[in-house]
């Protein structure tokens, strides 16, 4: 039998001697290569996890949206002469009969926009039947005053100077005569509206107290907490906005400024009694006997007494007495506490720099003396 040398031996046969004509070695075959494994990708980053707030954060979002820092005008652009100017007419009880009451007398600055009284005093210690609201944040309403009567800001700024019962001037002409009979006057009313030939009049002065009002805007807490700020509410405060909107008073209250933005009638399920026809005075639509505007609850903790006659002192009673007559509710204590805890949150400010008092132009030789008439 013939003997069959391996291969490798003889490949290494023929390196040793030096043979030429060896057969070439074969190779052995080289290993598959092992399937490449596709890339590995990226995982994917874990979904955020929704808290409780955030959950309360967007639904109040889609409820009251967001608090802008001024109020803007179409007819009125708001210019820092105007505020500037404004700003001392709020202040300045010259034009009103007897040199005693300003728009500041009954809407205090320093006091979250009122003055804390059931109905304001007026000319002579008159009072009115209505109390009076907050300047913050008013310029942002559907409408001004409880029954509506008055557009906006630039329209509600005429109205108590010419109430007999409040500043008491007996016309427009008379207070725009007190007006230009103040010499610093000329100089700012015609830097506030330049474009005027003749520029201090009436409706300037509203125009003018109307810009500066349309930034009394009053952030708090509760923007904090809707804008992202976790810690801005209180466990206790959040528990009371749940409360809040689960009982229904987001009905009535809700937009920016919790209220504000709608006419609602008083005793809307329960009878309430009282002999203010409210809006009916306006429309004479008797649809609209005892429908009042809504108030807005910004810095509500603060501005008390309450309704439209300020015949509620307590917050407490207040919110008790709004659930069982426009929502026909009888709220536990426990719930009235949650609730008046988170209204506690809408309490804000205005930079004091721009709500500080002015120092007023001087009385010129012509200006009426008071008139306590």
């Amino acid at each position: 039998m013939r003997r069959i040398i391996p291969i490798t031996l003889i490949a290494l046969l023929t390196i040793a001697l030096g043979c030429d004509d060896a057969p070439e070695p074969v190779s052995a075959p080289e290993p598959a290569a092992a399937p490449e494994e596709p890339a590995a990708q990226p995982a994917e980053p874990p979904a955020p996890k929704v808290t409780l707030r955030d959950e309360m954060r967007n639904q109040a979002k889609q409820v009251f949206g967001t608090l802008p820092d001024s109020a803007p005008s179409e007819t009125n652009e708001v210019t820092e002469e105007k505020i500037t100017l404004g700003r001392m007419l709020y202040f300045d009880p010259r034009f009103s009969k007897n040199h005693d009451i300003s728009c500041n007398s009954c809407h205090d600055l320093a006091n979250h926009g009122v003055d804390g009284e059931t109905t304001s005093p007026g000319h002579k210690g008159q009072r009115g039947s209505r109390n009076s609201p907050t300047v913050y944040n008013a310029a942002l309403h559907i409408a001004q005053f409880w029954d509506g009567r008055s557009p906006d800001v630039e329209d509600q700024a005429k109205g108590p100077v010419l109430n007999p019962v409040e500043m008491a001037m007996p016309g427009e002409e008379a207070a725009v005569a007190v007006l230009k009979s103040i010499p610093g006057y000329a100089e700012l009313f015609a830097a506030a509206f330049p474009d005027d030939e003749d520029p201090i009049t009436f409706d300037n002065m509203a125009r003018a107290i109307g810009a500066f009002e349309r930034r009394l805007i009053t952030a708090d807490r509760f923007d904090a907490f809707t804008s992202g700020q976790d810690e801005a509410l209180s466990d206790e405060e959040l528990a009371g906005l749940s409360v809040f909107m689960t009982t229904g008073c987001i009905t009535c209250h809700n937009g920016p400024t919790i209220g504000g933005q709608l006419f609602r009638k008083l005793g809307l399920v329960r009878p309430y009694e009282t002999e203010d026809p409210g809006r009916f005075e306006v429309t004479k639509d008797e649809a609209d006997r005892k429908v009042f505007k809504v108030p807005s609850l910004r810095n509500v903790a603060m501005t008390g007494p309450y309704f439209h006659d300020g015949s509620v002192e307590s917050l407490d009673e207040a919110i008790r007495l709004m659930a069982s007559h426009q929502l026909g509710i009888d709220l536990a204590d426990n719930q009235v506490a949650s609730i008046k805890a988170f209204l506690g949150t809408l309490t804000g400010a205005v930079d004091p720099e721009y709500i500080a008092e002015p120092t007023l132009p001087e009385s010129g030789p012509d200006t009426p003396a008071p008139d306590p008439s």
